[in-house]
């Protein structure tokens, strides 16, 4: 069989376990065990013709002792290739020579300087770190998620997996963490000075006026829609002498003034109710963190909450009602969180791709974070990655460390033997040419 002719697929027996299988190669073992006999024979033939070459041409003049000078060459060349090659993996005809079958005997050295070499050389930070900025993930990512079946298929995956989590968990367990990490850490640990700094935060920073104005436009709403409701509430609390003229027309300016307020505040952003609530706000989150009688009163009441009978049952029940909404939802395709989730991961997915001016700074940023990222992975965790290299090979049998090792590269040194055989050979025939020449 000559060595460019394709290996015969091997035939799985009826009962034993199937070759161990590269993963993403379709070579098996035993695929790699055919071609290292082949490879074998075909080197120990090439160095058993050059021995029987060398036989029937000794002492034989003219040509034949060209021929029979590059026999021996290639005989010197090959068996000393042979003897490298084979004390790499074992004892050359089985004899302790010095110095051979060295993966046997320092399998352990050898996975230190895998481990090292790796370690050195993939997984370093500037390494790792240029590799993942070329790679252009946020393209790729914004590429998939922009199209309708990349962002479905995420949100169909999460889904399951959300849902067998979901199904796992049990009501009772659940709660139970609920009440021994959340409400007993609420009523052990003061919140009120963290409160206190996330409230003056919010304030420095304006993100509570979208509530100030979802608040103000709800009461003018309301306002309108009750104005009965609001002059009634007046007219009752009047004194009994007053006459009902008098009445009805301050009822009327009440409702007035306080939709007119409302509406004012709503509408403008520099109104100064606005400025009072900034304020009230301001003082209360600053008494939070240095009021000794603010915060005392702040701990009291988070510890009756905290110590509330019905805030274990309000928590189950929360859990329960939401879990069931996870679920009705997640088993549902049509359902608003999974259509709104598609929708997010197809935004998403456009932001990346960078079509605006925004959204190149915001994929750039992205890309950064996953760059950092990576190179922190590394930093932090490339030596203890790099370790499982010489810990595989310590667990190794000498013996079958040798197997292995030859199994994925013994085809290849092969034609080392080969090689040496051929180049020895003309090596020799150069030599006995030039000593013709100059004798």
């Amino acid at each position: 069989m000559s060595d460019a002719a394709p290996l015969p697929r091997p035939t799985r027996p009826p009962a034993g376990p199937a070759s161990p299988r590269t993963p993403g190669d379709g070579t098996t073992d035993e695929d790699r065990r055919r071609a290292l006999r082949r490879m074998r024979w075909n080197a120990t033939l090439l160095l058993v013709a050059a021995a029987v070459a060398y036989a029937l041409t000794v002492g034989r003049e003219g040509g034949w002792g060209y021929v029979n000078a590059a026999a021996e060459a290639a005989m010197v060349g090959g068996v000393a290739d042979w003897f490298a090659v084979t004390a790499l993996f074992r004892h050359p005809l089985r004899l302790p020579i010095p110095h051979t079958a060295l993966i046997p005997r320092r399998k352990e050295a050898l996975g230190k300087s895998l481990e090292q070499f790796v370690a050195e050389n993939f997984l370093a930070e500037d390494v790792v770190r240029d590799k993942v900025s070329r790679a252009g993930l946020p393209t790729r990512v914004g590429s998939w998620l922009r199209d309708r079946g990349g962002a479905q298929r995420v949100v169909e995956e999460s889904a399951t997996v959300l849902t067998g989590a979901l199904g796992v968990l049990r009501d009772e367990e659940v709660t139970a963490v609920l009440d021994q990490v959340v409400i007993r850490r609420l009523a052990e640990t003061p919140w009120s000075p963290t409160l206190g700094s996330l409230l003056g935060e919010v304030v420095r920073e304006g993100t509570h006026q979208p509530v100030v104005d979802l608040t103000m436009g709800e009461a003018e709403r309301w306002l309108v829609a009750n104005e009965a409701t609001v002059r009634r509430l007046v007219t009752d609390r009047a004194p009994a002498w007053a006459p009902d003229w008098l009445n009805d027309r301050l009822s009327r300016r009440v409702h007035t003034e306080a939709l007119t307020w409302v509406r004012d505040v709503h509408r403008d952003r520099q109104h100064p109710g606005r400025k009072a609530i900034d304020d009230l706000l301001a003082r209360y989150a600053d008494a939070l963190q240095h009021d000794p009688e603010t915060r005392a009163k702040a701990d009291e009441f988070q510890r009756r909450l905290a110590n509330s009978p019905g805030l274990a049952d309000t928590v189950q029940g929360l859990w329960t009602t939401v879990r069931g909404f996870l679920l009705d939802a997640l088993a549902d395709p049509s359902s608003s969180l999974r259509v709104r989730s598609v929708e997010a991961l197809q935004d998403l997915g456009h932001r990346l791709l960078g079509e605006t001016e925004a959204d190149r700074v915001f994929a750039t940023r992205v890309e950064g974070h996953v760059t950092d990222a990576a190179g922190h992975l590394v930093r932090r965790f490339a030596p203890e990655l790099a370790t499982v290299i010489s810990e595989t090979v310590a667990r190794w049998d000498g013996r079958d460390a040798a197997d292995k090792i030859e199994l994925h590269v013994g085809r290849d040194l092969q034609f080392i033997r080969i090689n040496g055989t051929v180049v020895g050979g003309l090596v020799g025939l150069t030599i006995h040419a030039l000593t013709a020449l100059l004798t």
